[in-house]
């Protein structure tokens, strides 16, 4: 993390759902990094959470781990509250989870079966998890909600998958600039959008695909996890204080606008 950022989230407290592996994991220790505390969610792998916790304890910085299901309001509605009662406080609240339809089990399921867990998942509880965020944040000066969309939402891909997560993503993006309209001037709610980001599937691409994708992109490779934790610690700290309603597509480039 650059040596700029270290003390941005000094004395803050920051949520990351889905925070056991990938682009949540880095997250998670990019902000603690920056001096942030950290809650870190998972639904299946406590032990990756735990082993992340343990990361940003050698840190310094002090964590809490918490099981979360967006499928289950419940859970949801749930979350401030124990962050809060396990960190003291909770300032910035971050989105990350979604349901791995590319990878692992998931990936077996009928299209109806994936589009019904997206739907569920990344788009309802996002929805949710943001709803919730707004309500925790009434009782603070201030609160920064962080959402994740995807870069090609804007331009399109062809496949049946891209379809969905086009229009899942999609989804997220244009209601979070909704609920920041609606949040504003308290709370700041902005969305990350990354793109060809060196995650568990890409590691399984055909290895002349995962070329071609560098090629393609104009900062001529592949993203990584870090990349879009630089991003969000951006936008969680005091630096972005005049930024909301905004999309950071976090893609080297091969989606512009």
């Amino acid at each position: 993390m650059p040596e700029a950022t270290s003390l941005a989230l000094s004395g803050r407290a920051v949520l990351v759902t889905g925070a056991s592996s990938g682009i949540g994991r880095a997250i998670a220790l990019g902000v603690a990094r920056a001096g942030a505390d950290v809650a870190l969610t998972y639904r299946s792998n406590r032990a990756g959470a735990d082993a992340v916790a343990r990361e940003i304890e050698a840190l310094g910085r002090t964590a809490c781990v918490q099981p979360l299901d967006l499928a289950d309001e419940p859970s949801i509605d749930r979350l401030g509250g124990a962050v809060q009662a396990a960190l003291g406080r909770l300032d910035v609240w971050i989105n990350n989870a979604g349901a791995d339809i590319l990878t692992g089990p998931s990936a077996s399921l009928s299209t109806v079966q994936k589009l019904d867990l997206l739907l569920a998942v990344d788009l309802r509880g996002t929805i949710l998890a943001s709803w919730a965020a707004a309500r925790f944040f009434e009782g603070q000066p201030d609160g920064a909600i962080i959402n994740m969309s995807w870069d090609h939402v804007v331009s399109g891909m062809p496949g049946t998958n891209p379809q969905m997560f086009a229009a899942v993503k999609g989804g997220v993006a244009a209601f979070s600039r909704a609920l920041a309209r609606s949040v504003a001037p308290r709370v700041r709610v902005n969305v990350l959008a990354p793109g060809w980001i060196e995650t568990s599937f890409g590691e399984g691409l055909d290895t002349e695909v995962h070329r071609s994708v560098a090629a393609s992109t104009p900062l001529g490779r592949w993203g990584t996890p870090d990349d879009v934790a630089g991003a969000a610690v951006f936008l969680a700290s005091p630096a972005a204080g005049f930024i909301t309603g905004q999309t950071i597509m976090v893609g080297g480039g091969v989606v512009m606008g």
